[in-house]
């Protein structure tokens, strides 16, 4: 049985959900923007260099620029790098790279556009990250690979800073959905209060990549935990969980 109600065949509850579906178009907000200021917020306070995997159209960029002195921002989509690109072209403290995650090997394959990334590329003498950050991301990734390589990219003392979607499998899944979806109108209205009209840009970047889930919170916390001792993992209103963890020193 599913539990996800956006997936239900009840026929009343796909009247509500429809319903909400209907006012929250009217009222769109962005859910991924929403936890930027968590990331922020938790990036080290001494942090020099921050990589943002799947950075889309760099938004993110932008807030982590005004806490750290350099930005790396890579994205596998052409479109999602132009328009980062262009959004901080003024700006020479922030690289943005069309580069896949397993690319980057040390900061110097985001910062040199010549340089080859691969295995070997970040040898001893190169300083890690101080921060990776990753919002809605890690679920277009292989879970276990990801996390062993975003481990692998940290500087001692850097932190794996992730907001992510997870699959709905269980009664706790679905109350912190369900709880969700009753809030997110509201919210709506107090962040779009203007009922929005068709010609209006929609609350994602043109072109944004998107994929279901495959793993439930459980699931990625016990892989955290394997892989990260000492991740906190959390479920979070709006239909996020979060991931931070803080390499040893």
């Amino acid at each position: 049985m599913r539990l996800d109600p956006r997936a239900t065949s009840i026929r009343p509850l796909r009247r509500a959900v429809a319903s909400l579906a209907a006012f929250n178009a009217r009222h769109p907000w962005n859910h991924n923007e929403h936890f930027h200021g968590w990331v922020v917020r938790r990036v080290p306070h001494d942090a020099r260099v921050v990589l943002d995997v799947g950075c889309g159209a760099g938004v993110l960029l932008g807030r982590l620029r005004s806490r750290v002195a350099e930005v790396h921002g890579i994205d596998a989509d052409a479109g999602m790098v132009a328009q980062a690109r262009a959004r901080h072209a003024v700006d020479p403290a922030v690289t943005v790279r069309r580069l896949r995650f397993d690319d980057v090997r040390s900061p110097d394959d985001v910062r040199s556009p010549v340089r080859t990334p691969g295995p070997g590329a970040g040898s001893a003498g190169h300083r890690g990250y101080d921060a990776v950050t990753m919002v809605a991301v890690l679920h277009h990734l292989e879970l276990d690979e990801a996390l062993r390589h975003a481990r692998d990219l940290l500087a001692p003392g850097g932190r794996l800073l992730v907001v992510g979607l997870a699959r709905v499998a269980t009664a706790r899944d679905l109350a912190v959905d369900l709880a969700s979806a009753l809030l997110n109108p509201l919210v709506g209205l107090v962040k779009h209060p203007r009922r929005a009209r068709p010609e209006d840009p929609g609350p994602d970047a043109p072109g944004m990549p998107v994929r279901d889930p495959r793993h439930t919170v459980d699931e990625i916390a016990r892989a955290a935990r394997a892989l990260l001792p000492g991740a906190r993992v959390r479920r979070r209103l709006f239909f996020r969980y979060t991931l931070e963890w803080t390499a040893p020193r």
